[in-house]
């Protein structure tokens, strides 16, 4: 099954402002990681309410949109190496607080249903971040990986190195790859823009954007008028 990202419920005060539910969230964490704590939740659209060092672990209170809890807590156990302690519940609805947490660099999308290539992958790799391997079952429209810079890209994970008179098809120089990124659930649902879904199998977690094919996601820039005809 699909599933895309989470959204909250927002409302209207008696005024006709936007409101949206915020969360309370506490962290306990060794003193040393605290800052990278308060860096985290900060880029969360959080702001910090109270902090007590006067015990064995740094107290941490925060105030944050319940858009910015998603993949929070894996956040949180990276950067304070798995000794942090996290936990929030909801408490009030407050003033909209703007964009949070969007992410920033585009997606690689296969332009195809093949398996990706060692050789492809390689040429892919100097561009950003791959989330597949050599051999990997890849359709048109999945994401493969993610762009060091903004905007999203076609790709082909397929292509092969054009052999010249020189060299045989047997004696192709080996690709160093280093390892895809993987994701959990959690992470992938936290990951994924409005635009993209969550492909959830009994043995894989894949991210595709919810239109496939590359010129219909184009036609639907143009009406949302992102992208000039």
């Amino acid at each position: 099954f699909q599933v895309g990202r989470p959204r909250v419920l927002f409302k209207k005060d008696e005024n006709g402002n936007k409101m949206e539910p915020v969360e309370q969230a506490v962290v306990e964490c060794p003193d040393e990681y605290s800052g990278k704590v308060v860096e985290v939740f900060g880029t969360s659209g959080g702001i910090m309410t109270s902090m007590d060092t006067s015990g064995i672990v740094t107290h941490l209170e925060f105030k944050i949109p319940t858009r910015g809890i998603m993949g929070l807590k894996n956040r949180i156990m990276n950067v304070t190496h798995g000794e942090g302690v996290f936990y929030h519940t909801f408490l009030e609805y407050g003033p909209y607080a703007g964009e949070i947490g969007n992410r920033q660099n585009g997606a690689m999308i296969s332009m195809t249903t093949e398996k990706a290539v060692a050789y492809a992958l390689g040429t892919l790799q100097e561009r950003g971040q791959l989330f597949v391997e050599p051999g990997t079952e890849c359709y048109e429209g999945m994401i493969v990986g993610e762009r060091s810079k903004a905007g999203d890209m076609v790709v082909n994970i397929a292509r092969t190195k054009n052999l010249g008179n020189q060299r045989s098809s047997t004696s192709d120089i080996s690709v160093q790859l280093v390892p895809p990124r993987t994701f959990s659930l959690e992470e992938a649902l936290e990951y994924i823009a409005d635009d993209e879904l969550v492909e959830i199998t009994p043995k894989n977690i894949r991210l595709r954007k919810r239109l496939l094919n590359a010129t219909d996601r184009k036609k639907a820039a143009v009406r949302a008028g992102q992208v000039n005809k």
